[in-house]
Parts: C-alpha cells; sequence; structure tokens
C-alpha cells in the first residue's frame, strides 16, 4: 500500500491530508483561531466536584471548563503519578484503564497540573487528565513514574525485548518511558539523544510551573505539522509534498535531526495548480462533508449526527441485482462497510456508532460482513469496538474520539433551522398568523395593520384571486397590508400599527 501525506498551507488554515494509494482517509485541519490542543499541559483549578458523575470541572482559561473524570486521575494528584498497564499502554502515552481501587478525589480550590486528552466539540469544554506525558519522536516520556513499556503496535518478540531492555537502561530516575513504533530498527544514540531532549523539555515546563499562577498554560505540544509529521511519518510512508518553501524547510529540518533517511522523501509541490486541486483532495472534502455517500454499484449510504451518537443508514439505491436478496444486500453491504471504515477516519466520527446495514437472514453472509468491517478499521490508527449484528440488523460500534469530527470543523448550526434540517413550513406560518388574529381581537381595538414577513411567504399569502389573505382579512374583518422582509426568518412575522408604526406584541 503506496502511502502519502500532502500538507497545503494557508494564510487561514493549514491543512494534512494522509492518502492511502491515492484514496484520502484522514484530514487534519488547524487554524489560527482554533489551534491544536491535545497534549497541552495546563496549570489549572478545580472549580467544582460532582461525586455523582465522579468527575471534577476544572478552570484552565478556556470559556468551558474542562472535564476531569475520577478514571483519569492519576494514584497521587500531588505527584501527578501515572502507573500504567503495560499491556493496554498506547504511543501518546495514556491507557485504557481498570479501576481497581477508589482513585483520590480533587477538593475545590485545589490547584493541580492538567493535560488534554480530548478537544472540546460543541457545548462541551475538553477532556483532561492528571497523568502527564511528553511525546517524542521515539519515546513519550511519563514524569513522576518508574514504568517502562513498548508501543503494542510492534509485533515482533525479538524487538520489543530489545526495546524494552533498552527502555531500562535509558529512563532516566523519577521518570517512566515508552517507546514507539517508529523507533523500531533505530540505533541506542537515536534514543538516547531523543531522551535527552525529552528531559531538557520537562525541566523547562517545571521552570515555567514555578511561576506560574491558574489557569495558565505550561507545556505546548507541537503544532499539528509538527506533530502529525513527528506521530504519523513512519517508515512506510512514501513521501510528503508541502506546498510553501517555509514549511518544507521546517519539515527538512526536524527530519534532518531526528531522521536524516527520511529526509529525502519530502517534497515541495512545484505544479501550477493547487496541491490539493492536483490530488483530487478538494472534492473528496466536499464529498465527505455531505449526508449522503454513494457506493459504486448505486447504493448508498447516509450519516446523521445527533447529541449522544452517530446514526449510519445503508440503503439499496439504484442497485438492481438479480442474484438472491441475501447475496444481493452482501455486496452492498460490504461496498458500505468499506467506504463507511474509510469515512469514519476521514470525518472523525466518534463516540458512539450505530450502522443499519441491509438486513440479511444467513448467518454466513452476517459473519463475512462483521469480518470485513474490522479488517478494514484495522486500518485506522483511532481504537475502535464493535459489537456483533444485532437480530435487527444493526452493528453497534464505539470510536475513540480526540478531536471534534471534520463536520464540526468545517461548518456550523443553520441559523434558520438550528441543526435540525428542517424548517416551519409556509402553511403552519398561516396557522400561526392566524392565531395571532384570534388573540389581537380580544384586546385589539385597530382594524388596520401592517404584517412583515420573508417574501417567500408572503407569496404564499397572495398566490391566486381569491388569496389566503384575503381569506383571513374577510374572516377577521381586518385590512391587512403585507411588508416583505428578506431578513426575516420563514418561520417569523411581525405585526405593526398603521395608526403609529409601532409594532403590536401580544
Amino acid at each position: 500500500m503506496r502511502k502519502e501525506i500532502l500538507i497545503n498551507s494557508s494564510v487561514g488554515e493549514t491543512r494534512i491530508a494522509m492518502l492511502e494509494d491515492g484514496r484520502l482517509v484522514e484530514l487534519f485541519t488547524e487554524r489560527p483561531e482554533a489551534e491544536r490542543m491535545v497534549g497541552d499541559i495546563y496549570l489549572g483549578k478545580v472549580v467544582n466536584v460532582v461525586r455523582g458523575m465522579r468527575a471534577a470541572f476544572v478552570n484552565i482559561g478556556h470559556e468551558q471548563d474542562a472535564f476531569l473524570h475520577f478514571s483519569d486521575i492519576g494514584e497521587s494528584l500531588q505527584e501527578y503519578s501515572a502507573f500504567l498497564d503495560l499491556e493496554n499502554t498506547s504511543e501518546n502515552g495514556h491507557t485504557h484503564k481498570h479501576e481497581f481501587h477508589e482513585r483520590p478525589v480533587p477538593k475545590e480550590g485545589q490547584q493541580i497540573l492538567v493535560q488534554i486528552i480530548k478537544e472540546p466539540i460543541s457545548t462541551k469544554g475538553c477532556r483532561i487528565t492528571t497523568e502527564l506525558s511528553i511525546p517524542g519522536r521515539y519515546c513519550v516520556l511519563v514524569p513522576n513514574s518508574e514504568m517502562v513499556g513498548v508501543s503494542k503496535k510492534i509485533q515482533s518478540v525479538r524487538e520489543r525485548k530489545h526495546l524494552q531492555k533498552l527502555a531500562r537502561e535509558l529512563r532516566p530516575k523519577g521518570f517512566g518511558l515508552i517507546v514507539r513504533t517508529v523507533a523500531v530498527g533505530k540505533g541506542d544514540d537515536a534514543l538516547r539523544a531523543d531522551v535527552e531532549n525529552l528531559i531538557k523539555t520537562w525541566r523547562k515546563t517545571e521552570e515555567r510551573m514555578k511561576s506560574a499562577k491558574p489557569p495558565s498554560l505550561v507545556y505546548k505540544d507541537l503544532g499539528m505539522a509538527s506533530s502529525v509529521i513527528r506521530d504519523l511519518f513512519t517508515p512506510d510512508i512514501d513521501r510528503v509534498v508541502v506546498d510553501t518553501r517555509k514549511m518544507y524547510q521546517q519539515i527538512a529540518n526536524y527530519l534532518q535531526e531526528v531522521s536524516s533517511s527520511q529526509s529525502s522523501k519530502v517534497e515541495l509541490h512545484r505544479g501550477k495548480k493547487p496541491l490539493f486541486d492536483a490530488y483530487g483532495i478538494e472534492q473528496e472534502i466536499e464529498r465527505s462533508l455531505s449526508r449522503k455517500i454513494w457506493t459504486r454499484s448505486g447504493g448508498y449510504i447516509l450519516f446523521d449526527h445527533a447529541e449522544a451518537l452517530t446514526a449510519i443508514d445503508v440503503n439499496s439505491g439504484k442497485f438492481m441485482g438479480r442474484a438472491h436478496h441475501d447475496e444481493n444486500a452482501l455486496k452492498i453491504n460490504l461496498e458500505a462497510a468499506h467506504e463507511i471504515a474509510r469515512q469514519l477516519r476521514l470525518r472523525d466520527i466518534g463516540g458512539i456508532i450505530v450502522i443499519d446495514y441491509i438486513d440479511m437472514t444467513d448467518p454466513k453472509c452476517k459473519r463475512r460482513l462483521q469480518d470485513e468491517f474490522r479488517r478494514e478499521l484495522r486500518k485506522d490508527r483511532a481504537q475502535s469496538n464493535i459489537s456483533p449484528i444485532s437480530e435487527f440488523g444493526l452493528i453497534e460500534m464505539t470510536r475513540e474520539r480526540v478531536r471534534p469530527s471534520l463536520l464540526f470543523s468545517y461548518s456550523e448550526p443553520c441559523p434558520t433551522c438550528e441543526g435540525t434540517g428542517r424548517v416551519i413550513s409556509k402553511a403552519t406560518v398561516l396557522t400561526r398568523i392566524e392565531r395571532w388574529l384570534m388573540r389581537y381581537k380580544l384586546v385589539g381595538d385597530e382594524r388596520s395593520l401592517r404584517l412583515k414577513l420573508h417574501p417567500e411567504v408572503a407569496n404564499f399569502l397572495t398566490n391566486g384571486f381569491w388569496s389566503r389573505i384575503r381569506r383571513l382579512m374577510w374572516k377577521y374583518w381586518m385590512k391587512i397590508e403585507l411588508l416583505p422582509d428578506e431578513t426575516l426568518r420563514l418561520d417569523d412575522f411581525k405585526f405593526y400599527s398603521k395608526r403609529n408604526g409601532h409594532e403590536v406584541v401580544n
């Protein structure tokens, strides 16, 4: 499989696209007003402890207080310890923990060091942990810990033992050390230099802590482009293409320091056509923001986001199969499974996901669909858990959420429909106007009013000789003058007195 990273840098944003065999599978976007936060360390202040939720809310200087679940609290809030399960260690230093004992509970007003592990989304603040870690190119430094771990993505038993032994030798006193996947095949000197750089970074962070007052940022992780190169530029990446000379120089210099053999893979885009247009990325981004995605055989997939979950629906669409129902359904479902796995990565959909595939009765077909879907999900860096197909033909799954999905990054709720995708019908607006007139007749004495409303609704009311507005005027024995106003919403209207020009409010 050919893997490429394309980086487009502009005044308004930096975009990083990852391609597999020429197809877009992941997209990262960073804007000046919304910089990457994951990995940043803050000195915060606990403002509220909610024992019923087993969580605390911490002021770290953001608009919304950060969310600290008790399971993300280390053994000691003062020492910021991180006793990690080596078998469940992930590359960024965080773990999937099982609570075997009660963890310490913070107190309101307490000052604590926390690190962001999930960015804020919608009305929710970011999620934080007291188990701190500083990632480098080859290792992750875990302050106030004694653990030694090796990335579980390294399959070779021999390589794991070698790296674990090396990590024990290199581990500084008072720190834990996790060896990352990219360390495979690297010399001892490269890992030693990486650990020394991480120690220097931590000492600088400690110096900032001494003079810091909460809430304040004490450690800022690398920017989006640099962190992607650090975390994703593994030996299996064939090339990196950058469209600005400044970014090209930064990446080339960074790789020259940490991995000179990889620096030759970095290229500067010199074509006249914009980088993302040349590789068809812009079109793919537009497609990924759409609610409906068509598959090759004519089926289609619908993506609907709710507050608590994402619902995905698979439909046969234009597909006209001639085989048995289960065979037809399996063909559409397999195509959909491949596309859904890709779209989950591309759209960065996290949390609870429910997928409604086309119903199949044959258990073999169901098993094949599930196996194929699991195989596709293994390509994803984000961890996911998938349940067997239910009796209703649904697959329920969870996917790790770190940052807001592409939909939330690239769009905002419609001010008219407020995100529902539907607006009040014109007939319903007419009914509301009539109810307003019924109430007004009980208290008002004017028989001549002006009605301001959206032009489309005004056209609906005046259409035809015996129009709806005429019927209203005859029914309530009132004269109503329509004033079309494009600034009003479709479901909004205002009545004004003809006598003094003031708005009439019930």
